[in-house]
């Protein structure tokens, strides 16, 4: 009888455990998965100011300097692999097309 009674409570205790241990672990990949998402939307969020901003400033300037426009791809490229698109690739389309140097004035 005390056999019975000790093998039902280690019974109940191992799924206990192991129910407790499947559910620590699913809450933790779900944080995890959810924290991954808000690092990547703000991520992106950082890199489609910073492309609005070197839009604003180069085209204002009517030049961009070749160093420059290696930032604005490599940042857009970064942006587009997460996801981000629209009205941005125009953006980076136009800062692209200037040329790279200031054109004098004649």
């Amino acid at each position: 009888m005390n056999e019975v009674l000790l093998s039902s409570v280690i019974s109940c205790a191992v799924a206990s455990v192991v129910g407790g241990a499947v559910t620590y672990a699913v809450t933790r990949l779900k944080n995890g998965v959810k924290r991954e998402k808000a690092l990547g939307e703000g991520v992106r969020s950082l890199l489609r100011s910073q492309l609005i901003e070197y839009h604003d400033k180069y085209m204002e300037r009517g030049y961009c300097p070749i160093y420059v426009k290696e930032s604005v791809r490599r940042s857009y490229e970064a942006y587009h692999d997460l996801g981000g698109n629209g009205v941005i690739t125009k953006l980076y389309e136009d800062v692209m097309a200037l040329p790279e140097e200031a054109q004098d004035a004649a």
